[in-house]
């Protein structure tokens, strides 16, 4: 049983992670110049959600997986990805799109909380893929 589980907590780390490598690298980067600024912030919009649910139910699969695998610190690990993810997707972001929707409506110290938001986001985004990363090596 616990091989079965390590096999699934593989997969689902390495599902994370193509996807947390794909969305920035390929997705992100032809946005804006594909579909202009407005439909890119709906696009965006509608696409991190499910970006973050993704990537929830990922590593919460993982995480379960590495717990009945009796890869206890592994586990925390994996769920700290999928509790800090749901509180980006449920707080985090809510409040940056609010602060990108007062910087368009003209109010300049909002468009500097939605850079810092912005930059919050990414360096948790970044965290989180380096420490899927590390917990593959050590499972490998």
């Amino acid at each position: 049983m616990a091989d079965i589980a390590l096999s699934i907590a593989r997969y689902a780390l390495g599902i994370l992670v193509g996807a947390m490598i794909f969305f920035p690298s390929v997705v992100a980067p032809i946005v804006f110049p594909t579909l202009g600024e407005a439909q890119s912030s709906q696009f965006l919009r509608r696409m991190f959600p499910r970006y973050y649910i993704f990537m929830i139910v990922a590593s919460a699969v993982a995480a379960i997986a590495l717990l009945l695998a009796g890869r206890y610190v592994f586990a925390g690990v994996a769920m700290v990805i999928a509790l800090s993810t749901l509180w980006v997707r449920q707080i985090l972001v809510p409040k940056i799109n609010a602060h990108r929707d007062a910087e368009f409506a003209g109010d300049a110290e909002a468009g500097k909380r939605f850079e810092r938001g912005h930059k919050l986001s990414v360096q948790i985004n970044m965290a989180q893929l380096l420490a899927t990363i590390v917990v593959m090596v050590l499972i490998a």
